[in-house]
């Protein structure tokens, strides 16, 4: 679906020109993304602004599949894994689950653990790193704000060595440089300018 939007249209005859031939300015032309996968994805993000008002990294025994713990909680995955099951109907708790059952050499054994752990494994940053980039979902990082479409995920690395993710909107900035995120850093989620606030370690377009 487009949405055209006329910021100005005027007929002009041109001089020299046969006559009858009209000319119109250009007008600009924007996609309609609410009925797209990033255009979902998004939306389900931003849903979560105003409802998941604390960060909570305490481990949790969660159901299999579609586990979670009380949405007024959470850490910076789960607004990642919340917004791909609401949108999307991708449950990245199996998703993860069953790659790393798969190939568990592959994900990195920061944690000490010998086998896969579904109550926590998909709310681990370094595994939905492993994991997109498994998937093929890997994009380049760049300092450019418009390489980074609505729905694109983004991890950062955080004082302290702290590995941090989000999604990113479709709201930029007031000069259009670049996209606000939306992600949960300690205050609940929120929708914020942190893109390059942070060093970005990973970006990925995963389904969208």
């Amino acid at each position: 679906m487009w949405e055209v939007n006329m910021l100005l249209r005027r007929d002009c005859l041109l001089g020299g020109l046969s006559a009858g031939l009209v000319l119109a300015l250009p007008v600009i032309v924007r996609a309609d993304t609410r009925s797209e996968p990033a255009g979902r994805l998004v939306a389900a993000a931003r849903r979560q602004v105003g409802v998941t008002l604390t960060y909570d990294a305490a481990y949790s025994k969660l159901d299999y599949p579609g586990g979670d713990v009380p949405r007024e909680r959470g850490v910076c995955t789960d607004v990642i894994v919340r917004a791909y099951r609401d949108a999307l109907d991708i449950d990245l708790q199996v998703f993860v689950h069953e790659d790393m059952r798969k190939a568990f050499s592959a994900y990195p054994a920061l944690w000490g653990l010998k086998k896969t752990d579904r109550n926590i494994d998909h709310r681990r940053v370094p595994n939905l790193q492993a994991f997109f980039r498994r998937a093929g979902a890997a994009q380049a990082i760049s300092e450019a704000g418009a390489d980074y479409r609505p729905g694109d995920i983004v991890s950062h690395m955080l004082p302290g060595n702290l590995p941090h993710i989000g999604i990113v909107a479709d709201e930029r900035t007031a000069d259009g440089s670049r996209p606000f995120v939306v992600h949960n850093i300690g205050a609940g989620v929120r929708l914020e300018d942190v893109l390059f606030a942070y060093p970005i370690t990973g970006h990925y377009r995963y389904r969208v």
